[in-house]
C-alpha cells in the first residue's frame, strides 16, 4: 500500500477556475472521484485528529452519534448490518463495528479507502459509486452518510432509491450535509463569511474547473424543501430534520465552518429518514 504523500513530488498544476455551471451526473462522479482521490491524503492530515479513527462526527460541529443516537440506541446497533456512504477513511464504521454492528463502508475514492486500510480495523470496504449501490435488494437495517455522497451528486433522488432498495422494510437512513442556508454566504470562516452573496435559491452548480474546462471538483445545492421532497420522492419518510449547534468545546476553524458563523447560523443540516 502507499504510504500517506505528506509533500506532493508531482509538478504544481494551475489553480482550478472556480465558476457556477451544469454539471451532470457523469461530470460530477467523475470530477468528484478524481478530487478525493487527489486530496485524500491531505484531507486526512489535516482533519483525522479531529475525526478519530473510530469514531462517529456527524458535521464540523463535533455532533457525535454517542450522544445523538440518530441510528437509535447504541445497544440497539449489535448485530444489525449497516451501510456507510461516502465513508472516507471509514472511522464511522469503525466505531459501529465496535458497537457490535456490521458495517460495510463505501465510497467513490480508491484513496480514500486506502485510508481504511491504512487504520485497520476489518470493516468491508467496497469501492462505489452510490448512485449504483452493488448489493442486493433488502442487504441492510440501516445506512448513514456523514457528508458523503450527497452533496457532491446531480441526482440526489437517484441515490436516495437506491439506499431505500438495499434497506429492508423498517430501516432508516441518516446522512448529514451542508445546511442549505450557506449557499446563500461565502465560504469563508471569518466575518466576511457572515453576509449574504448569493441566492438561496440559485440551484446552479458550483464547479472547479482546469484550465480545458473539465470540471475538477463539483458540489451541488438543494434548498432545504429540495431536500425534503428528495426524501420523500425516494421512497422514505422523513422523520427528523437536525441543525447540530457550535459547541463552546470546539474552537477549531474548518473550511467555511468555525466558532463565529456556528454561533450565528446552521452549517450542517442532518435528515433522519425511515424506509416504511
Amino acid at each position: 500500500m502507499e504510504p500517506i504523500i505528506q509533500e506532493s513530488e508531482l509538478p504544481e498544476t494551475p489553480e482550478p477556475e472556480a465558476t457556477r455551471r451544469d454539471a451532470d451526473i457523469t461530470e460530477s462522479s467523475r470530477a468528484n472521484r478524481g478530487w478525493w482521490d487527489r486530496n485524500a491524503d491531505e484531507y486526512q492530515i489535516e482533519h483525522g485528529t479531529f475525526l478519530g479513527d473510530d469514531r462517529f462526527v456527524w458535521g464540523p460541529e463535533g455532533l457525535d452519534e454517542v450522544e445523538a443516537e440518530l441510528l437509535g440506541p447504541p445497544e440497539d446497533l449489535k448485530g444489525k448490518d449497516v451501510l456507510e456512504i461516502g465513508a472516507g477513511a471509514a472511522q464511522c464504521s469503525r466505531w459501529l463495528a465496535a458497537q457490535g454492528a456490521r458495517p460495510v463502508a463505501l465510497d467513490l475514492s480508491h484513496r480514500q479507502l486506502q485510508h481504511a486500510l491504512r487504520i485497520g480495523g476489518g470493516v468491508p470496504l467496497v469501492e462505489a459509486d452510490a448512485g449504483a449501490l452493488p448489493f442486493a435488494d433488502g442487504s441492510f437495517d440501516l445506512a448513514c452518510s456523514a457528508y458523503g455522497a450527497l452533496p457532491f451528486v446531480a441526482d440526489p433522488v437517484r441515490v436516495l432509491k437506491d439506499v431505500h432498495r438495499v434497506l429492508r422494510p423498517g430501516g432508516r437512513f441518516v446522512f448529514s450535509v451542508t445546511h442549505p442556508m450557506r449557499w446563500a454566504f461565502p465560504d469563508e470562516p471569518g466575518p466576511e463569511g457572515l453576509s449574504v452573496a448569493a441566492s438561496y435559491f440559485d440551484r446552479t452548480p458550483y464547479v472547479e474547473q482546469d484550465e480545458k474546462g473539465s470540471a475538477v471538483y463539483v458540489e451541488h445545492h438543494r434548498t432545504v424543501g429540495d431536500r425534503v421532497r428528495d426524501v420523500v420522492a425516494g421512497g422514505f419518510r422523513l422523520v427528523d430534520l437536525v441543525e447540530p449547534e457550535w459547541p463552546a468545546w470546539n474552537t477549531q476553524e474548518w473550511g467555511g465552518w468555525s466558532p463565529l458563523r456556528g454561533n450565528l447560523i446552521p452549517g450542517t443540516a442532518i435528515f433522519v429518514c425511515v424506509r416504511d
